[in-house]
């Protein structure tokens, strides 16, 4: 995960050594690597003899290929001399085959090839990996080296990679590992998980675009259709950045492909629609009775489908009444006792009321304000804009921009009085926390990335604090959640059932899900439908299935809930909405 062009390289890192030697190989490596002017970083199994030491080298340049070669070199032999292998765990390859005659010895190696041209006469199954294996500094073989350059790149990508260096080096922070191509637990990835196809994993997405930025797709750089086609089903669920080893964020760096590639291609109907959903819904909301009418109706869902929504969804209607419309008479209706806090002070707290939570479903809104307030809070609202969340991740970065500068603005000020921002939606949160810092970098996003959090994370800080006076009833209740990508990957979801657990009586657990397939409006385009259904059927929609009728199903994140509700016979709760209920 180290940033920047200096990496862990991976050539002497699986040599093996006799235990009782470990000790005394690991301070003569240390001493040829310091020789070589450089560091190293070190982990894994001593008891098996296998340090993983990894050089910390520049392959861009030619001292970086110096170092890199007379360091192999060097450790080669001292592997010999302590009577050990150069590959202990992981095998030979292009990194240390040209070694094998040190460490077997001809007559073996002569063996070797033999044995190679006896099953495959024609060199088909992995030529130059294991026999006649270039030398290690090759320029044929080598990822970087002093002719790699990356004019193809985004000249001027729309994210500041403040903590990465550059787009390039985000791109390049994936070392190939492979975690990405996991299948049975965590997050990364979804729709590797489903394919099982090496072009869908993280690591492909990576590659493609170091191939495309390195002109080896052809001059139309990261725009080309090959990238396009690669990055297609990726969910931006942000779940690399967490269980990738290197934190690759490739969330991030797809949102600045589409940008990049709208301005080639131009931009679709359908993305724009979706990237501006707070718009819709605000003008829908007018008249939320006929705009229901007209989403369900027969030519509405044959336009839809004609740009390709998928017809199985169902859009998600509009409430009678917004949840905006909703606050407003009820904070005019509170007597000056109800506003007083505990302890007769007024404390304020920002609900950043999102898209969804304003049109869709009020009640989570509404639920929020009963816990809070019973909490001793004052809430307040800002004249906000979309978090930007639906045009980040289709690509429409100018537009989130300028979404996120109006923000910033109205809330930097609040934070810096001390005054908390919470969400309800763990990717409007996210926003607000991870994307702001990387289309504004500076000090106004990072003061309110530092006030933000999710409603959970919140309570649950005060409770912790002994500053969280909330009564329940003491009904008992059995509650199954589903955690969203983006808070697993960001803060994790404990806070979600240590907030679920202040009620006395439950029986809370968290479904050992990943991504719930749907992932904003992926789940909701045409061809990504089916993709979608089965990420859900991977794990949450067949638990949800299993849980007794009487379970309660919780999600924070509103594509959760309509992945779960669309496709089982549940309709699962916002976790906040289950707190609200419970309080006496």
């Amino acid at each position: 995960g180290i940033k920047g062009d200096y990496k862990p390289s991976h050539f002497i890192e699986d040599a093996a050594v006799a235990v009782d030697c470990v000790a005394d190989y690991v301070d003569r490596v240390a001493q040829i690597v310091t020789d070589a002017g450089t560091t190293f970083a070190i982990y894994a199994h001593a008891s098996a003899g296998c340090l993983h030491i990894k050089p910390l080298v520049n392959l861009k340049t030619a001292e970086g290929i110096r170092q890199y070669r007379k360091i192999g070199e060097a450790v080669a032999d001292l592997v010999v001399t302590f009577g050990g292998t150069t590959s202990g765990e992981h095998g030979e390859g292009l990194a240390r085959g040209c070694f094998s005659e040190k460490v077997f010895g001809a007559t073996l190696v002569q063996a070797f090839r033999e044995l190679k041209y006896a099953f495959d006469p024609d060199n088909l199954m992995n030529p130059g990996k294991m026999i006649d294996v270039a030398q290690m500094d090759d320029s044929n073989i080598l990822r970087y080296g002093v002719n790699y350059n990356t004019e193809l790149a985004p000249a001027v990508p729309r994210f500041h990679y403040t903590a990465d260096g550059s787009f390039e080096q985000a791109v390049e922070q994936c070392n190939g590992s492979g975690e990405c191509r996991k299948t049975e637990s965590g997050t990364m990835c979804p729709s590797f998980m489903a394919t099982r196809d090496e072009k869908d994993s993280t690591r492909a997405r990576a590659n493609i675009l170091r191939l495309a930025m390195t002109g080896k797709l052809g001059t139309e750089g990261i725009a080309s259709e090959k990238v396009n086609d690669v990055l297609d089903l990726c969910l931006s669920c942000k779940a690399c950045k967490a269980e990738c080893p290197s934190s690759v964020d490739m969330a991030k760096l797809k949102s600045d492909f589409l940008a990049t590639y709208h301005d080639e291609h131009g931009t679709p109907i359908r993305s724009r629609l979706f990237a501006n959903i707070a718009a819709l819904n605000s003008l829908g909301s007018l008249t939320p009775g006929l705009t229901n009418a007209i989403l369900s109706a027969a030519p509405t869902r044959f336009v839809f489908n004609r740009m390709g929504i998928a017809p199985k969804r169902n859009l998600p209607l509009l409430a009678k009444q917004p949840f905006r419309r909703w606050f407003y008479q009820h904070t005019s209706s509170l007597s000056p006792q109800a506003e007083k806090g505990l302890g007769g002070e007024v404390k304020e707290v920002v609900l950043f009321d999102d898209t969804f939570l304003d049109y869709n479903t009020p009640s989570i809104g509404q639920a929020a304000v009963k816990v809070l307030e019973a909490a001793g809070y004052r809430v307040r609202l800002i004249d906000k804009r979309c978090c930007g969340r639906p045009a980040i991740s289709k690509g429409l970065l100018d537009t989130a921009k300028s979404m996120a500068k109006h923000n910033i603005a109205m809330l930097a000020p609040l934070a810096r009085r001390g005054i908390p921002i919470v969400g309800c939606e763990p990717s409007c949160v996210s926003a607000l926390t991870d994307d702001y810092r990387d289309l504004f970098p500076g000090a106004d996003s990072e003061v309110v990335a530092a006030a933000t959090q999710t409603i959970d994370a919140f309570l649950i800080g005060l409770a912790e604090a002994g500053e969280l006076n909330l009564h329940f009833d003491d009904k008992p209740r059995t509650i199954l959640f589903h955690g969203h990508c983006h808070q697993k990957a960001l803060t994790g979801t404990a806070t979600l059932k240590k907030l679920l657990s202040l009620i006395p009586n439950a029986k809370v657990s968290e479904i050992q899900s990943g991504c719930c397939g749907v992932a904003g409006s992926f789940g909701y385009e045409a061809e990504h439908y089916d993709i979608s259904i089965k990420i859900g059927e991977d794990r949450l929609l067949p638990a949800v299935r299993a849980a007794a009728p009487e379970t309660i199903i919780a999600a924070s994140g509103t594509s959760c809930r309509e992945q779960i509700e669309h496709n089982t016979d549940r309709v699962p709760l916002h976790p906040i909405e289950i707190i609200a209920a419970a309080l006496l």
